[in-house]
């Protein structure tokens, strides 16, 4: 796992925390809608946890009750977290459309690690994490969110 701070931006103890408390509103690119997914299962996990969950998919019109969006550019609401389910020679243009709606993290999941992609994120005034699941980060911290 690693996590990239923009410049500015203060250190702390644990990014992974403060991100998991102050960001509540997650798009997920690439979430589908089969349970044996490992998308499906972090998502809802992460949706019981009590996150708001954003689908984006253009194979999918619905999932875990929520809308799917085609694109990030396609959503209506403030998306504060992007979780990306793919694969990291596909992240440069997700990036691309995370700076583009104004996110404020770039979460690429376990095995998912885009040396470039993540330094243009970060340039661009992103937080990203690299190589790290969301819900494994969640359920360490699980305690402290309370």
């Amino acid at each position: 796992m690693r996590a990239l701070l923009p410049d500015g931006v203060s250190a702390v103890a644990d990014p992974i925390l403060e991100i998991l408390k102050k960001y509540k509103t997650m798009a997920v690119v690439g979430l589908s809608s089969n349970p044996a997914r490992p998308s499906f299962g972090v998502t809802e996990y992460m949706q019981s946890a009590g996150y708001r969950i954003i689908p984006v998919n253009p194979n999918e019109t619905e999932v875990l009750g929520e809308k799917s969006y085609a694109r990030l550019e396609d959503v209506p609401q403030e998306i504060e977290i992007v979780d990306v389910f793919r694969r990291a020679a596909e992240v440069p243009p997700v990036v691309e459309s995370v700076i583009k709606v104004g996110a404020k993290v770039v979460w690429m999941q376990l095995g998912i690690e885009n040396a470039e992609a993540a330094e243009r994120a970060r340039a661009a005034g992103l937080i990203v994490v690299e190589d790290a699941c969301i819900r494994v980060e969640h359920r360490r911290r699980v305690k402290e969110l309370r």
